[in-house]
């Protein structure tokens, strides 16, 4: 999928920012307009004025101004950013640790992709500004093993920022130093839980870590440490830049600043599209002609899945949902990774839940029975209502099932393995008491009932 941009003149709410009716330009301003991995380029366009100007500011004024921009966690979980910082601050030990998580292996999700690829130097800037704020001297990134190009071009990026002195051993002639180091992902989803990722930086299973201890407090190499996503780390300039007041009435009162969204699946236009967190509803992102432009050949939609697969899945009658994190949790949805993929009526939600199911199992770590046995067992229950098989008990049965693995897996990916399967049971019953009856329109149309059962 392609990163769409949309230019205007017009100036935003902020310095520096443009936007047309519905999308904006703050962190995805310099995609495709500058070389990605050139200081020159970089500096030309307002690059590391913020790290020059934190570096005369009192660390716990940097934190403060994260707090006020209410900058929320753009990798899914949507813990505050300032909040985060600040329990870091005030942990002895040392060294600290700084580490980008960019391990995007939700599906769905590719916006991080577009910021390590087209304006490396602001994620670089971000870390290096968090590094002078924890006297930390090492970063490390985790990039997602299948960026492999990405991985070499931000490489560049760093060798390039360490010749201009904005990394590397005393940074613009002062006393603080700070390199920024790659480390290759290991390929599995797991590892993009930050506990796991920082075992597998350690060269270890990437398995999820029992908490507490928290990484704040024991993190990389058993020392306090703080993990924040790509698009996290690339909002740090702006908001030192601008403010953090003025990043946070880009949004609305409890989550500050913009958001990337990640647009796939059955829409007319896909892509990568920059918002105002809250500026938008979910009926603009799939039928706005700013964004998807609707569902292509005429076909009506059937529902959407936001945040990735460890997402719920949303409908048609909660289109009006306002996108930001409060309104979207009445509803029972999430940002989450930012990933909205939308689906037509030819698809069959039991079919889909299979799939989901499928991609569970794949990538579950084994640690934990709940996981490792739950998502087999929900499968199996899933094939049932697939081929007709199914009773009315199973629907205790995947509720049960479903409430043990949210309760007890280890990690987030068990525990949110069912989601998207708990929205279908609450807003489409229906649907699955069609498949008890063999009368599904979808899969009346595409197969037969009745199939052997096998896994």
């Amino acid at each position: 999928c392609a990163m769409i941009l949309f230019t205007s003149g017009t100036t935003g709410r902020g310095k520096g920012v443009s936007f047309m009716a519905k999308t904006m330009q703050l962190l995805t301003a310099r995609c495709g307009k500058i070389r990605p991995d050139s200081v020159a380029d970089y500096l030309a366009s307002g690059g590391f004025s913020a790290l020059k100007k934190a570096m005369d500011m009192a660390p716990m004024d940097i934190i403060n101004e994260v707090i006020d921009a209410k900058l929320l966690g753009r990798g899914g979980a949507s813990y505050p950013a300032g909040k985060k910082w600040k329990q870091l601050y005030e942990i002895e030990g040392s060294p600290k640790y700084i580490v980008c998580n960019a391990d995007e292996g939700e599906p769905g999700t590719f916006k991080d992709k577009v910021l390590l690829e087209k304006d490396p130097l602001s994620i670089i800037e971000g870390m290096a500004i968090a590094g002078y704020v924890f006297d930390s001297h090492d970063g490390y990134i985790y990039i997602r093993g299948e960026y492999r190009e990405i991985q070499k071009l931000f490489q560049a990026a760093i060798d390039n920022a360490v010749k201009a002195h904005y990394l590397g051993e005393n940074i613009m002639g002062s006393n603080f130093s700070f390199r920024v180091h790659i480390v290759s992902g290991a390929g599995a989803y797991i590892c993009g839980e930050n506990s796991g990722l920082l075992n597998s930086i350690e060269a270890k299973a990437g398995r999820p870590r029992v908490k507490p201890p928290h990484l704040a407090e024991v993190g990389l190499y058993s020392m306090p440490t703080l993990v924040n996503n790509v698009e996290s780390f690339a909002s740090v300039p702006q908001i030192i830049n601008m403010g953090g007041k003025a990043f946070q009435e880009l949004g609305v009162e409890d989550s500050g600043g913009t958001k990337l969204i990640c647009l796939s699946g059955n829409v007319v236009r896909r892509g990568t599209f920059e918002v105002p967190i809250g500026g938008v509803t979910l009926r603009d992102i799939i039928f706005d002609p700013e964004f998807g432009g609707g569902i292509p050949d005429g076909k009506e939609l059937k529902c959407y899945h936001l945040g990735g697969q460890s997402g719920p899945i949303g409908f048609p009658e909660q289109l009006d949902t306002r996108y930001d994190h409060t309104s979207l949790k009445k509803q029972g949805l999430s940002i989450g990774s930012g990933a909205v993929v939308v689906l037509d009526e030819t698809v069959c939600i039991i079919d889909y839940l299979k799939k989901v199911s499928e991609f569970f199992i794949h990538e579950s770590c084994g640690k934990c029975v709940p996981c490792r046995e739950g998502n087999r067992q929900m499968y199996m229950i899933l094939h049932r209502f697939a081929n007709g098989l199914a009773t009315e008990k199973d629907f205790e049965r995947m509720e049960r099932l479903s409430f043990t693995m949210a309760t007890a897996s280890s990690c987030g990916l068990g525990q949110s393995a069912c989601t998207a399967l708990d929205s279908c049971l609450k807003h489409r019953r229906e649907e699955f008491q069609a498949h008890i009856k063999g009368i599904c329109p979808v899969c009346l149309n595409s197969r037969k009932y009745g199939d052997q059962y096998a896994y």
